[in-house]
């Protein structure tokens, strides 16, 4: 199940509402379960402008290397340089200690535009 107080992408990307107009973003359950074992995280750099639903890094797994997709616009004031040296944390803890970036919203009302935990289970359902 995921959990309930996030916000979800159709590209399996997660945010979390955070203080201070900040998101804390990774991606889901589904999304790594997919990849299968993550081998190395690609993310921006501290200062790095990203857009709602445009890429902002890779992920590589033993199966493929897929494209990470921001659910938010806004820029980056934190990497999770963790999850880079350790990027089996995204299969092992994908909401919490295996999160990407945290962002400073430039628009609140993009979160809108993102789907609640039941949305995205019914939109998993249907794939």
């Amino acid at each position: 199940m995921n959990p309930s107080d996030l916000k979800y992408s159709k590209e399996h990307e997660w945010a979390r509402e955070m203080s201070g107009g900040r998101v804390r973003v990774g991606i889901t359950h589904y999304a790594q379960d997919q990849l299968g074992d993550v081998v190395f995280v690609d993310l921006p750099v501290i200062g790095s402008k990203v857009t709602q639903f445009q890429q902002f890094g890779t992920i590589e797994s033993v199966k493929a290397v897929s494209d990470l997709f921001s659910p938010v616009s806004g820029e980056v004031v934190n990497v999770n340089q963790t999850v880079v040296d350790a990027p089996e944390l995204v299969n092992q803890d994908p909401y919490g200690q295996g999160w990407l970036i945290e962002v400073v919203l430039s628009n609140t009302s993009e979160l809108d535009a993102l789907l609640s935990s039941q949305d995205y289970e019914a939109y998993l359902q249907a794939q």
